[in-house]
């Protein structure tokens, strides 16, 4: 890419926002912004490495700077002259087209060099992978090697696959002519293709995208490779699904062929890796977190329940690929949001907004955090949440008690009882010599079970009327699982046997109805074939599943058998070439009444994977 001559003059004005300590002209591209946005200062940089040779042109020394920690770079020019400049070019399809003259400095009058500011080289928001390099103008315009061009994990992008450990196929071979096209991917999640049954000349490759398979304009013909003379078939090297160094989960790859005798070609459906099924729902999950912003847009509670997900999927596989969101998530969304921004009710700091269980959610996502890392302050941030909470027990006496679902005190319901029942057990479970808490989930706990909001065949309706009894409205399973989760709590709290036997009560009255179980499977009223569930009643099921795996724990595997029937389910009939996770966990599916998968549907699988012993 060229750059047109510029006059001295436009030269030394661009020079003297870096006398002032300002940014340069800002390039003509969009900004990217991934942890951090384009254009921040190298001085910020938490490392710096140089992945290039550097370049020497007229005496001058061209360099390219990387900082893989926040995946941005910049460049820089030293040993050089009044006017001369640098800058960097980023390319979003491996090197073809780029966008150029990003960050531009000029060397001003006294300098002998400069540099640019930072750029992304990824964009996981979007779904993008950039190549960059430096390149500067020192009486003629030179740069650097494309850097990143490969994708490294465990290994880098062009292993032979004659070395990879596991091989499993992800999606049904395509067939051309005669020729077989398959798909493989191995267990530390690298794919290649291979060809068999045809001709020398016959081509093999891999297509790679970061978007499912929308498009893929720096991952096309990967590997692609002729079968030799006197062969019949052959197979390409190995390359990355996933992109770590990136934040790049969810990548997608296909196998593709063209026979020698025409010019037809043929392809497999896009896929992840299937190896490890935890991993692949959460490598689905992570696909659609945003790490800007710091959650899954565009749902408050639900985000802490994802993030819950995620945080119970490193505690249990011992995976930390995901560990940085927790303290991602937690710097960026503790502070105050308007309404409209993170939810139609304004965040009012700390996590909290009038929505009682909401905040409730938030602080259990960070018992979780807490428990994962042993930072105190994911810790104390449960605890500013639930001194707030605190605040909307009901100490007039209206109903004997409980917590006020919102702070106008509208309504008391299940979930907000039986989260503040479950937060307040956790809290004494976790603080040393604590009685206070202990006192108030005792008395929050003996108030739940009389409340009436548990029916006679054990299951728990959605709320209390205006004149306290049961309102009959629907069973959900999150509130059946809460209850179960405060019971289990209690427990641990205790050691009183009753609370097990309760928890045990509520698990059997649950399994064993048509309310909550069809054929065997968890299903919520909203999961039937004539009707949907909105994006609340998507994430409902996981925690049911969540908590009664814990009960599982402390009644010595008395629910393996149903659990294992979930996560069965959930993969062999749930499941789609993408490891999307539907609503449905029976897979059941209608023309009019799709069974749907999003980033709720995802994180509440995800909980019964990881349940399943």
């Amino acid at each position: 890419m060229r750059r047109a001559l510029l006059p001295l003059l436009a030269a030394f004005a661009a020079a003297l926002p870096l006398l002032l300590g300002a940014a340069p002209p800002a390039a003509a591209a969009s900004a990217v912004c991934a942890l951090y946005c384009d254009t921040r200062d190298p001085s910020l940089a938490q490392q710096e490495t140089f992945p290039t040779a550097n370049l020497n042109e007229n005496g001058r020394v061209i360099e390219l700077h990387v900082d893989d920690v926040d995946a941005m770079a910049w460049a820089s020019i030293d040993d050089g002259k009044l006017n001369d400049s640098v800058w960097i070019d980023r390319s979003w399809d491996g090197g073809s087209t780029w966008d150029g003259l990003l960050g531009q400095a000029w060397i001003p009058s006294t300098w002998t060099g400069t540099r640019t500011l930072m750029y992304n080289m990824y964009d996981p928001s979007d779904h993008r992978r950039a190549v960059v390099r430096a390149c500067g103008d020192a009486a003629g315009v030179v740069c650097t090697s494309w850097v990143h061009a490969q994708v490294c994990t465990t290994r880098c992008d062009g292993a032979a696959s004659s070395g990879s450990t596991g091989n499993t196929q992800p999606v049904p071979d395509t067939t051309l002519s005669g020729r077989d096209i398959s798909l493989h991917v191995d267990s530390s999640g690298m794919a290649w293709a291979s060809i068999s049954g045809g001709a020398p000349g016959d081509e093999v490759w891999l297509d790679r995208s970061w978007n499912e398979g929308s498009s893929w304009p720096d991952g096309s013909s990967e590997g692609r490779v002729s079968v030799p003379s006197g062969a019949t078939g052959t197979q390409t090297v190995e390359i990355n699904i996933d992109d770590t160094l990136g934040r790049l989960y969810g990548g997608a790859v296909r196998a593709c062929g063209r026979a020698v005798t025409g010019q037809n070609g043929s392809c497999t459906a896009w896929a992840r890796s299937t190896s490890v099924r935890t991993s692949a729902a959460a490598d689905a999950l992570m696909y659609s977190y945003d790490p800007y912003n710091a959650w899954w847009p565009s749902s408050w509670w639900n985000s802490a329940v994802a993030l819950t997900a995620i945080i119970d999927y490193t505690r249990q596989t011992g995976d930390t690929r995901y560990e940085w969101i927790v303290n991602r998530t937690y710097q960026v969304d503790r502070v105050a949001f308007p309404a409209g921004t993170r939810s139609s009710d304004a965040i009012q700091g700390d996590f909290i907004s009038q929505a009682t269980d909401d905040s409730e959610w938030w602080a259990m996502a960070w018992i979780d955090a807490y428990d994962l890392t042993g930072n105190q302050a994911y810790l104390n941030e449960a605890v500013t949440i639930a001194d707030y909470v605190n605040t909307l027990w009901d100490s007039s006496g209206t109903c004997g008690g409980g917590v006020w679902w919102n702070q106008q005190k509208t309504y008391k319901n299940a979930v907000t009882n039986g989260l503040y029942v479950l937060l307040t057990a956790s809290l004494h479970n976790r603080i040393s010599g604590d009685t206070a808490w202990l006192s108030r989930a005792t008395t929050a706990w003996n108030w739940f079970r009389s409340s009436g909001m548990i029916n006679s065949s054990g299951l728990v309706n959605d709320g209390q009327t205006s004149s306290c009894t049961n309102n009959g409205q629907t069973v959900w399973s999150y509130n059946q699982g809460l209850a179960i989760g405060a019971a289990v709590e209690m427990w641990h709290a205790t050691g009183d046997a009753s609370d097990l036997s309760e928890a045990r009560y509520l698990a059997n009255s649950a399994i064993g109805s048509s309310a909550l179980v069809t054929n065997g499977v968890l299903t919520e009223s909203c999961d039937t074939l004539s009707a949907t569930c909105d994006d609340n009643q998507k994430q409902f099921k996981g925690v049911f599943v969540r908590y009664l795996a814990e009960l599982n724990s402390a009644a010595g595997g008395a629910y393996t058998t149903f659990l294992d029937a979930q996560a069965t389910s959930i993969w062999n009939n749930d499941r789609d070439s993408l490891n999307h996770l539907g609503e449905r966990w029976s897979g059941q599916s209608s023309g009019s009444n799709p069974n749907v998968s999003d980033w709720r549907t995802q994180a509440s699988a995800l909980e019964a994977l990881l349940a399943a012993p």
